[in-house]
């Protein structure tokens, strides 16, 4: 059994779904920059998002040209960076976590090039040792699949796939031909965190992707409020914020960008109010 593998066998992406769906809620997916602003903060903040009320963690890995990301994230993944953060440190970050919590599902985002430069074979397994349960690499489309996702499946680390507005019914089998874990839909177009989320186009969205696959569906970019969270909850397997929360992070900095004894507690405080909207979203019941 891998290192991706949590309890009875079940990975831990697929255990927490299970959970939420026995709960009837959604999840509420937390995006933060590895080691933003620095590594001792970063961990503390990571370590207390399951209490803040995160369901699972899309854990960011810092890269020097970020081009899927708006403006807030390519500046959390440049404080990182500036501090020191490399891969090594993120699956070090991962590995810390891991000692105090064996439930939360951990899925590594960021590019390819960091990967490729510390070799595929060597990051799956280190990856997996971690404790990682799953990747999005937004720069690898379904025609690359032998690059990482097939190694990576192989290997029982699950490969999450993007899927937008534009994916239309000719293209959707080749985007979700390999993914597992769930499907991240891009609720608007164009980079991360500029624009709001359009909820009745989302459930149009999430529909049609029912209608193609049985893995759970997530929604994310846009969602910046408790409320917004609440309403993609109700429509969706599950709601995942980014750019907000790196934005509560930044708000709490000095003025030389150095982490101060507000950045944990407001992020955390931040994230809890997210997850008091998620868990407030009742769901329709599911048809028999």
């Amino acid at each position: 059994m891998s290192d991706a593998r949590g309890k009875a066998g079940v990975s831990r992406i697929d255990a927490k779904f299970a959970a939420l769906r026995a709960e009837g809620r959604g999840a509420l997916g937390i995006f933060v920059s590895a080691g933003d602003p620095d590594f001792e903060t970063g961990l503390a903040i990571l370590k207390g998002l399951p209490g803040a009320g995160a369901d699972m963690i899309e854990f960011g890995m810092p890269f020097t040209d970020p081009m899927a990301d708006g403006p807030a994230i390519q500046e959390s993944s440049q404080r990182a960076l500036k501090a020191g953060m490399t891969l090594t440190g993120v699956l070090e970050m991962v590995r810390a976590f891991r000692a105090g919590d064996q439930d939360t599902p951990m899925i590594l985002m960021g590019y390819y090039n960091p990967i490729y430069s510390y070799g595929v074979d060597r990051f799956i397994e280190d990856a997996l040792a971690s404790g990682v349960d799953g990747l999005i690499v937004v720069d690898l489309p379904p025609e690359e699949d032998r690059e990482l996702c097939l190694p990576a499946l192989a290997r029982g680390l699950g490969f999450v796939r993007l899927a937008t507005p534009t994916t239309d019914d000719v293209r959707l089998p080749a985007v979700l031909k390999n993914t597992a874990g769930f499907v991240y839909y891009v609720s608007i177009m164009g980079i991360t965190g500029t624009a709001e989320v359009p909820t009745d186009l989302v459930t149009k969205a999430v529909e049609r992707l029912k209608r193609h696959t049985d893995l759970p569906v997530c929604v994310g970019f846009g969602i910046t409020t408790p409320e917004q969270a609440a309403g993609i909850a109700r429509c969706a397997d599950g709601a995942i914020v980014g750019t907000a929360v790196v934005k509560t992070i930044k708000a709490s900095l000095d003025h030389e960008g150095r982490a101060t004894e507000a950045t944990v507690s407001d992020t955390l405080g931040f994230v809890r109010g997210l997850a008091d909207g998620v868990r407030g979203a009742r769901r329709p019941a599911p048809h028999a």
